[in-house]
């Protein structure tokens, strides 16, 4: 039976609905996201924008009837900001008259899906890494993905999230298992909005109808998709309530990695020699970061020096 696996790590949450030792899902929430299904005070900054108190500002679906420029106005988030190269996309939001609260933690979240949810502790066997966590970060930084006969590029964009598809097989057999593997990589990677995939160019209507209904038999609704057409390629879009695993890592590539080497300094056992090698930048961040070598130290009882 698939369940959570929950930690409550240093500079961030994670979690992963594993199943057979296999992760099926993985998630990272950063402190301080401004999260879905906030409620919060706000004043009107432009038509379609609300500042929040803290100057965090949010695109209103619409320009609020009655609010002129300037005004108070509650807003409610539904979606978080996205990180994009060179700048993020606002998070959304829309006016409402429901009373102020915060929006739904990551463990909040998880628990709502009514499966098993299980704490990992530092000094247990670490489940999550035995399920392939530092494998499931690494195609998320790389978009690197192999499957059974084949691999796939993903390549998160401004506009869409693109898989291509390679390998030797033929091209028949080589779509269709490409298109449950693709399947399973949006769903790991927690990947919504609008989602292009080029498989091999496959010879006729039955061949290319079957590559959709095994992308379809995958991949948990909701979402929409085209029929793959004469090139090869087919587009879902899904929800995107959030930003997907691969965005989240390449946004902050160091700290990503910074968060991920705290993961695995916090299960060393006790006596481990203190000398930790990391990349410069990395224990740079780390020692950049006081309130993550604090929890490290309370956590720990102790703190690494760092090797460059």
């Amino acid at each position: 039976m698939a369940e959570w696996l929950y930690e409550d790590g240093i500079g961030e949450a994670r979690a992963a609905l594993v199943a057979d030792e296999l992760i099926l899902a993985g998630r990272i929430e950063l402190p301080g996201t401004l999260r879905v299904g906030t409620v919060a005070r706000a004043r009107l900054v432009e038509r379609r924008v609300a500042a929040l108190e803290d100057g965090r500002e949010l695109l209103l679906d619409r320009a609020p009837a009655g609010v002129t420029l300037g005004a108070a106005l509650t807003v409610e988030v539904t979606r978080e900001a996205i990180p994009e190269p060179g700048r993020a996309k606002r998070a959304r939001g829309r006016a409402t008259d429901a009373a102020p609260v915060a929006g739904a933690t990551l463990y909040e979240r998880i628990v709502a899906t009514g499966l098993p949810v299980r704490h990992t502790r530092a000094h247990e066997a670490d489940r999550l890494e035995a399920a392939g966590w530092s494998e499931l970060l690494e195609e998320a930084r790389t978009g690197e993905i192999a499957f059974a006969g084949g691999a796939l590029r993903m390549s998160p964009t401004p506009a869409m999230t693109l898989f291509d598809v390679d390998g030797d097989d033929a091209p028949d057999t080589l779509a269709l298992r490409a298109a449950t593997a693709v399947a399973q990589a949006i769903r790991r990677h927690g990947i919504g909005g609008s989602i292009g995939i080029d498989f091999p160019s496959v010879t006729g209507k039955a061949a290319r109808q079957a590559v959709a209904a095994a992308l379809d038999a995958a991949l948990p609704p909701p979402f929409e998709r085209t029929a793959v057409n004469g090139f090869g390629f087919l587009q879902v879009v899904r929800p995107r309530p959030r930003a997907s695993l691969p965005e989240r890592v390449r946004d902050d590539a160091i700290g990503a990695a910074a968060r991920a080497a705290l993961r695995l300094i916090e299960r060393e056992p006790p006596g481990a020699p203190p000398r930790v090698r990391l990349p410069e930048p990395v224990s740079a961040r780390i020692a950049a970061e006081p309130d993550w070598t604090a929890a490290l130290l309370r956590r720990t009882g102790r703190l690494p020096i760092f090797d460059r």
